[in-house]
């Protein structure tokens, strides 16, 4: 490459390093700048090959063309303007910027002083300016070939009321699994394995909802205890597939991935983190966001603009209030919806996106964009619906077209089980599908993401061997993660040889997962949840990157297996029965032309207002009427019978519809398999402590 070439004008349409065949055209957006300029590297992303002015700026974007640069190259901008914190300013041009509109990276961001826009021992702190070059400590964009809309050759596109989500970490599924090549193992070519694959199909999922795969880094506090953000809500950039997940080779991996799912039936649905970035607070890194317009992407104190807005919790919020700002968060659903045939996308701290300056809005610009945007028309979208600003707690407040992680679904469930006293009324609009929450405005029961447990807390193994967090992994003193879980350890804390006590434990996780699959509204398994996963307790494991979180597929005892087992009988039944997969609530159970929801009370009668209110009652019949689309159909009909007493009880059956019982499931048998055989039951039955049974009438196919 020639040094003295020169850069020509370019266009500002199009951000990001744009190769078009003969060169590239470089766009970067920043309303404060003074001057910006590029620096190209070699294709490893450590000898500099020259800078650039970039020569043009038009409507606050910065842009310029170099013939003969091609995929490959790599590089970074410095971005020239004033250093005034308390204006909300903080250029600095020895540092080296990465692309927000990257699309790939090369080298390792690296712990290192220079890494910071001020002296980092200075009493200023942040106020004081630094002007060590961090180039090489930071990693190089690198500019690639033009991708391909809609790669995949086939959409699955279940329908919302017929999906069944998986939660899974790329790295942590399979990290330790024996039928992925150890050369693929923490990648995307590593989910994308056939054995990985037919695993997932087996279950009975419908989409695989991936933990961030978006570049992000550690925090600098991670890295000097020697710990790692796992997770990925550390997010350096949203267009760029973070390097590790690829395993050496290109985005392409990443597409391929997708495809094989979509061949499978099998749907990928992303957590994308938008409302927060991998800089933190005034007195983090200087990476990217910040050194190019700090005052526009961030949301700053009204005050002093030297402090940043903390609605994340995470050190700033990204100022989606920004013309720009928003047009880079849809710019990015567009690539990854696009190029890269992603399905759906769970917003992480959903609020902020929603947040304006008179609060949350329901129809505000971010859900308006979304909604008229064809590149993401029918896309799944899935809200985490709080964060920490105010008005931060948003559950049921989306618009249609969304879905809500439910966590009133999730602790209703948890102390039903638990055994907490007064709960029936609550678990019953749970059941329901939280129609009291989100049957609004023409919503539906997928509007509820109904999970009990998710990669943030316990997992279900823990939420039963536990009463306390035990994060002392975390090195800090065991302070971080929820302090009330609403677990139970029935009698021992942690790991027990004791017989019953494991067997209750186990009977514990199929009631749970029991209930999750016949509840109406869309059901999320965190992964390793059917096999009995455990992480030792500790409810925060965001920073191990070791076998807290890593799946142990080699070590399923007779236990597992069976939960296993369990986990594929419950979505089989919530596959050959409709009824649960609701697409419309139910309210009429009388109407002869309709599929029903009604509540028996346990002498075989319809739950009375008094049963209700009876707080020591803890036995609810959850009966389903499925009467199918012709008159001459006879109905089906499902009946769940939850008890989550200490004492056994006799629960009649209901006697007015005249049929036979076949019970299909007792989640009291040691070993479900033994009870598989569709058992027939009369007049009554008997349900043991602490337990679920499903019976059906009418036919039910096995």
């Amino acid at each position: 490459m020639s040094t003295t070439m020169r850069m020509e004008a370019g266009s500002a349409n199009g951000l990001g390093a744009i190769y078009d065949g003969e060169g590239t055209n470089f766009a970067l957006f920043s309303a404060h700048a003074e001057a910006v300029e590029l620096c190209l590297y070699d294709s490893a992303g450590q000898q500099e090959l020259g800078r650039f002015l970039l020569p043009e700026k038009t409507h606050d974007v910065w842009h310029g063309y170099l013939p003969g640069v091609g995929p490959g190259t790599t590089y970074g901008y410095r971005v020239y303007g004033p250093f005034e914190p308390h204006a909300g300013h903080r250029f600095n041009p020895n540092k080296l910027l990465t692309d927000p509109y990257a699309r790939g990276f090369q080298g390792e961001f690296k712990l290192h002083p220079s890494n910071y826009g001020y002296r980092v021992d200075s009493d200023e702190q942040d106020l004081s300016l630094d002007v060590n070059d961090n180039a090489a400590y930071i990693p190089k964009a690198v500019i690639t070939s033009p991708g391909k809309q809609s790669y995949s050759h086939v959409k699955a596109l279940t329908p919302w009321h017929q999906s069944v989500i998986y939660e899974a970490h790329v790295k942590g599924f399979t990290c330790l699994h024996p039928d992925v090549p150890e050369s693929l193992r923490g990648t995307f070519a590593g989910m994308a394995q056939p054995q990985v694959i037919d695993y997932l199909k087996s279950l009975g999922v419908t989409a695989v909802e991936l933990l961030p795969v978006h570049a992000f880094v550690d925090e600098y506090f991670l890295q000097e205890k020697g710990l790692t953000n796992y997770w990925g809500y550390n997010t350096l950039n949203f267009f760029s597939p973070h390097a590790p997940y690829l395993g050496g080779a290109g985005a392409e991996s990443f597409r391929e991935f997708v495809d094989r799912f979509h061949q499978a039936g099998l749907e990928v649905i992303l957590d994308v983190v938008y409302n927060h970035s991998a800089e933190g607070n005034h007195l983090g890194p200087t990476l990217s966001y910040r050194g190019i317009d700090n005052a526009s992407y961030y949301r700053l104190l009204p005050g002093d603009r030297r402090f940043y807005i903390n609605d994340s919790g995470c050190g700033n919020t990204l100022n989606v209030n920004h013309p720009r700002v928003m047009q880079m968060i849809m710019d990015s659903l567009r690539y990854w919806a696009g190029e890269m045939g992603v399905d759906g996308f769970r917003f992480d701290l959903a609020a902020a996106l929603g947040r304006e300056p008179q609060g949350f809005n329901s129809q505000g610009t971010f859900f308006q964009m979304i909604a008229q945007d064809p590149v993401l028309a029918g896309c799944k979208f899935i809200a985490e619906p709080w964060d920490l600003g105010p008005g931060g707690y948003q559950l049921g407040h989306f618009p249609p077209g969304f879905s809500e992680w439910n966590d009133r679904y999730r602790d209703t469930v948890r102390r039903f089980w638990r055994g907490d006293d007064g709960q029936l009324p609550e678990l019953a609009r749970r059941l329901h599908g939280s129609g009291d929450i989100f049957e609004h405005k023409g919503r539906r029961p997928y509007a509820s993401i109904n999970f009990i447990t998710s990669h943030d807390g316990f997992t279900l193994r823990d939420l039963v061997s536990y009463n306390e967090r035990h994060n002392e992994d975390n090195k800090e003193d065991n302070n971080d993660g929820h302090r009330g879980n609403l677990s139970y350890n029935h009698g021992h804390e942690g790991v027990t040889t004791d017989p019953e006590i494991e067997e209750l434990r186990w009977r514990q996780q199929r009631n749970f997962i029991a209930t999750l699959m016949i509840s109406q509204g869309v059901p999320m398994l965190l992964a390793g949840d059917e096999f009995g996963r455990t992480q030792n307790g500790n409810n925060n494991a965001y920073c191990q990157d070791n076998p807290i979180n890593w799946l142990d597929w080699g070590n399923l005892d007779d236990n597992a297996q069976s939960l296993i087992a369990f986990t594929r009988k419950m979505l089989h039944l919530r596959r050959v029965f409709p009824v649960l997969q609701a697409n419309k609530y139910r309210h009429l159970p009388d109407d002869p032309h309709d599929d029903s929801i009604q509540w028996i009370n346990s002498d075989g009668k319809l739950m009375r207002e008094e049963h209700w209110h009876e707080r020591d009652c803890s036995t609810l019949g959850y009966l389903l009427t499925e009467k199918g689309e012709h008159a001459d159909v006879l109905p089906r009909y499902m009946l769940i019978l939850f008890h989550s007493s200490d004492l056994p009880i006799i629960f009649k059956l209901p006697k007015h519809l005249g049929n036979k019982w076949r019970r299909v499931i007792n989640t009291a048998a040691k070993d479900f398999q033994q009870d598989r055989r569709a058992v027939e039951v009369h007049h009554s039955v008997t349900l043991a402590p602490k337990s679920v049974q499903i019976l059906t009438a009418g036919e039910v196919p096995d």
